[in-house]
C-alpha cells in the first residue's frame, strides 16, 4: 500500500524534470567557476612569473634554492645553474629548483663609461685654487 503511494508521487513530478536537472547542475557550474578564479588562474599567473624570473637569471644574482640554500650565481647554462654557496664552494643545481631571487645584478651599460652624466666643474669659475691657477686670472 505504501509503495503505490510513493509511485504515484514520483509519477506526478516526472513531467517537469527537465528544468530540475538544469537547476541541480547550476551549483556545480558555479563552484567550478569560483575555483577557476580563486585557485587555478592565480596559480597559472604565479607559474608564469616564476618562469620569467628563471629565464632572467644571470651571473651575480643572489638566489635561494628549493632546499633553502642561499648563494650567488656563478654560471648559467641550459637548464643548470652553478651557485657559489661559500667561498670556493660551488654547487650545480637544476634551474627550476631556484625558488626566489634575493637580489639582481645591474646590467652592464652599453656605452662603456657610465660617468658621462657627471660634468666636470668649470675650472675658470668658482673658488677653487686650482681653477684660479690654471685660468691665469688674478682677483
Amino acid at each position: 500500500m505504501l509503495i503505490s503511494e510513493a509511485l504515484a508521487q514520483t509519477a506526478t513530478a516526472a513531467p517537469g524534470g527537465g528544468m530540475d536537472s538544469l537547476q541541480s547542475l547550476l551549483p556545480l557550474v558555479l563552484i567550478f567557476i569560483l575555483f577557476y578564479f580563486l585557485l587555478i588562474r592565480p596559480q597559472q599567473k604565479r607559474m608564469k612569473e616564476h618562469k620569467a624570473k628563471l629565464s632572467a637569471l644571470r651571473r651575480g644574482d643572489k638566489v635561494v634554492t628549493g632546499g633553502g640554500i642561499i648563494g650567488q650565481i656563478v654560471k648559467v647554462q641550459d637548464g643548470e645553474v652553478t651557485v657559489e654557496i661559500a667561498e670556493n664552494v660551488k654547487v650545480k643545481v637544476v634551474q627550476e629548483t631556484i625558488t626566489s631571487v634575493l637580489s639582481k645584478t645591474e646590467p652592464v651599460g652599453k656605452g662603456g663609461n657610465d660617468d658621462d652624466s657627471v660634468k666636470p666643474a668649470d675650472e675658470g669659475k668658482g673658488g677653487s685654487m686650482l681653477g684660479k691657477l690654471l685660468s691665469g686670472k688674478k682677483d
